[in-house]
């Protein structure tokens, strides 16, 4: 990749503006999926039958991606938060939409999206086109008052008349716009890192360090419980067990009861179109997968993300709160979540030492696929030299030390 992206968030656009357009470019290309460790057998299997990937769909999806005319005011396209230069993220906390408008949710990348079992930190959609579509009419990210109001704006280009007959045999329409993006996410596929190359069988791929953290990421740091598709077998493809965890991260700053009484009142229809306002414009959005569910153990529960490339995708969790992966590691090692009834039971001081830490890093750090390699040199030095300064999440006497009781639930919400 070139030398244009720098490690680290982007600047701040100006007050009241979206951030500047990305391009399309060579990164943005459907990935070739002669890749090691490529999956052909589970994308085959998440693949819809009656979505294969037609290069004229995929050819068509990815125009659409970049075309800003999908959103309210012509300033933001699908690319705006999900940057190919950034391994389709956009490398700031939480997302920037039209008019300079912040979220609440760090976007996730769409490397390898196609194998998520749902969609968004809160899971509230199963398919990528429903993904594709929610973003569009959200009032801080796309912002278009309609589906349909975006597809007028681009019915008239007959680049699009001839690509949308050219891929479906129709003119331009809702249902196959939000179709072909799907398909074009669905080719962007990443595997192929050094850890791959490891799991074929070269021992000189990774470093020791990496051996050894892998090693801890299935024992002593107990990574796998959330991490992989069992527990008691290693996962070298996904990284993810496809479920929702409460992980300690935010809730004590927010009136989390409150906030679910409100969400069980407002939220009452379950109107997906609410819960996704609701998630992205409001501080009901950290109540998590309850927005979905209304159960009260899912409540600041959010989804496990794919750890691929997991180097080039920070700040990390659902809300960016966290800069380096140093941070992350402190985080679970002090078994973050005092007063925080509905922590996942999973969670627990882990006892890492320092080198135990940097092994851990070295091993995600090998998840890092070809493409991103200059990138990930360059993040990684970066969060090197800031984990020599600043390691806010560090507390080795809580990580030594035992599981803190936890607390019992308010009894309103019992």
């Amino acid at each position: 990749m070139g030398d244009d992206t720098d490690a680290g968030p982007p600047p701040a656009p100006a007050s009241g503006q979206a951030p500047p357009l990305p391009k399309a470019g060579p990164l943005a290309q459907p990935r070739s999926q002669d890749q090691v460790g490529f999956p052909a057998a589970l994308t085959k299997l998440v693949i819809p039958p009656g979505s294969p990937l037609a290069p004229a769909v995929v050819s068509l999806g990815e125009k659409l991606f970049f075309d800003s005319r999908l959103s309210g005011d012509s300033t933001v396209s699908c690319a705006t938060c999900h940057d190919p230069a950034r391994a389709f993220t956009d490398g700031r906390p939480v997302s920037i939409g039209v008019g300079g408008r912040a979220g609440q949710r760090n976007a996730p990348t769409l490397l390898n999206a196609l194998y998520n079992k749902t969609q968004f930190w809160d899971g509230r959609v199963d398919t990528l086109e429903h993904q594709a579509a929610l973003p569009i009419t959200n009032p801080f990210e796309m912002g278009s008052a309609s589906i349909r109001d975006a597809v007028f704006k681009i019915a008239g280009d007959t680049d699009y008349q001839r690509q949308f007959i050219q891929a479906f045999g129709r003119d331009v329409n809702e249902q196959d716009m939000l179709t072909a993006i799907a398909t074009y996410e669905r080719t962007l596929v990443s595997f192929d890192a050094p850890f791959d190359h490891f799991i074929a069988g070269d021992q000189n791929a990774i470093s020791e360090a990496a051996k050894r953290g892998w090693d801890s990421f299935n024992g002593k740091a107990r990574c796998n419980l959330c991490h992989a598709l069992t527990d008691n077998s290693r996962d070298v493809t996904v990284f993810t067990d496809n479920d929702f965890h409460n992980i300690g991260i935010g809730i004590i700053r927010h009136r989390v009861v409150p906030l679910a009484l409100e969400a069980e009142r407002d939220l009452a229809q379950g109107h997906l179109q609410d819960v996704d306002q609701v998630a992205i414009t409001s501080e009901m959005s950290v109540l998590g997968r309850f927005l979905v569910t209304k159960k009260q153990s899912d409540i600041a529960s959010f989804k496990t993300p794919n750890l691929r490339n997991v180097l080039v995708t920070a700040p990390y969790f659902h809300d960016g709160s966290q800069e380096s992966l140093w941070d992350v590691v402190d985080h679970y090692n002090k078994g973050d979540g005092l007063a925080n009834p509905w922590l996942d039971e999973d969670i627990q001081p882990l006892a890492l030492t320092e080198s135990e830490i940097d092994d851990l890093v070295a091993f995600l750090t090998s998840l890092t696929s070809p493409q991103y390699k200059e990138l990930g040199d360059k993040e990684y030095a970066r969060q090197l030299a800031l984990s020599k300064v600043s390691r806010p999440q560090r507390n080795t006497a809580r990580a030594f030390g035992p599981k803190p009781p936890k607390p019992e639930p308010p009894p309103f919400l019992r």
